[in-house]
């Protein structure tokens, strides 16, 4: 999350307001997946020290497993709840009204008043937006400063803060991305929706060729620039972020678990004695 989003402000094209880490509902079937109660402690845990990044509980508190689109198009609805704002499609910005317009009425240039005070800013969208999201959907920490706006991020110089849109992203590793290619793995209509309607941001993982990935699927290749591929740190590569090798470090007593985990997430793991194998 803090790569992706040190990348896309660098673009000068976003600013992210914030980050959102949704633990999948038990009933998801992978083998060695913890109870949600586990997997929802040890995510705030990892945040608890982040003014910008949360943990939602709803797709682990549903009946049973959601699809990644169900996912995306719940925060989406939440997200217009909450701000008043239709959020931006990817494949139609300019038709979106800017942020702070709301739903139900014309809009009006942005200018028209000239009363400051009065016009839609980024600021106060934000804060409405930090504000009631806490109440509503998240689990996260108390903290007294919710900031969501890195203010040393490179945004440019001629971005009117009253133009910003919306925008919801899947975050994802260039294995998920490569999972979109197995025929029957995924529904088409749903990858239609992630793909098209929000737009995905893909860390390389083991320096996997991406454009090969995408090339090598028709509607990866039709939505192209809703991908963004972050560009990977030679000297911290996104190699090293993994749950599996987390896991088996854990497993085999390898000291090197801190190089993958923060250390009051490795504390509650071994004070709940999770992911120890039979002979551990």
């Amino acid at each position: 999350l803090e790569r992706a989003r040190d990348y896309l402000h660098k673009t000068g094209r976003f600013i992210v307001i914030g980050g959102i880490v949704s633990p999948v509902h038990d009933s998801y079937g992978k083998q060695g997946l913890v109870s949600s109660r586990h997997r929802l402690i040890m995510c705030q845990l990892a945040v608890q020290n982040s003014d910008w990044i949360r943990v939602d509980p709803w797709e682990c508190y549903q009946d049973t497993w959601q699809t990644t689109c169900s996912v995306l198009e719940h925060h989406r609805d939440l997200m217009k709840r909450v701000t008043g704002c239709i959020l931006s499609n990817v494949n139609t910005p300019s038709m979106t009204p800017v942020i702070g317009q709301p739903q139900n009425e014309t809009p009006q240039p942005i200018y028209q008043n000239s009363n400051v005070s009065t016009k839609p800013t980024a600021a106060k969208i934000l804060g409405k937006v930090g504000e009631s999201l806490s109440r509503i959907c998240c689990v996260r920490p108390p903290v007294e400063r919710f900031t969501f706006v890195d203010e040393n991020a490179n945004l440019g110089t001629v971005m009117r803060y009253e133009e910003i849109e919306l925008r919801i992203l899947l975050l994802c590793g260039s294995d998920l991305l490569e999972s979109f290619c197995i025929p029957g793995l995924w529904n088409e209509a749903d990858m239609e929706v992630i793909v098209g309607d929000f737009g995905i941001v893909v860390v390389p993982r083991d320096a996997a060729d991406t454009d090969r990935i995408m090339n090598h699927s028709s509607i990866l290749r039709k939505y192209k620039n809703n991908i963004m591929v972050v560009k990977d740190d030679i000297n911290h590569p996104m190699s090293v972020v993994s749950s599996t090798k987390s896991r088996l470090a854990l497993q085999h007593g390898d000291g090197h678990v801190v190089d993958y985990l923060s250390q009051p997430v490795i504390d509650y793991i071994l004070k709940s004695q999770l992911y120890i194998n039979a002979s551990g």
